[in-house]
């Protein structure tokens, strides 16, 4: 019970400490990639990790487009 609360308190404390992220489009597609990879094969993790990436290819983009005008 102690290593438990020992890990949760070290995990709060970490996600604590970091800071913002650019995630331009990784989360949508992390869900996507997640629920597309689960129903093909089971390979949800696989799924969200490349929809992650293709979302923030998409998003950053998205952003450098209308950057310019």
């Amino acid at each position: 019970m102690k290593a438990i609360a020992l890990v949760l308190a070290l995990t709060l404390a970490g996600a604590g400490a970091a800071g913002t992220a650019e995630a331009r489009g990784c989360v949508r597609g992390a869900i996507v990639g997640g629920v597309v990879g689960h129903f093909a094969g089971h390979h949800a993790l696989l799924g969200a990790a490349a929809g992650c990436a293709i979302g923030h290819h998409y998003g950053s983009r998205h952003d450098r487009h209308y950057r310019r005008y």
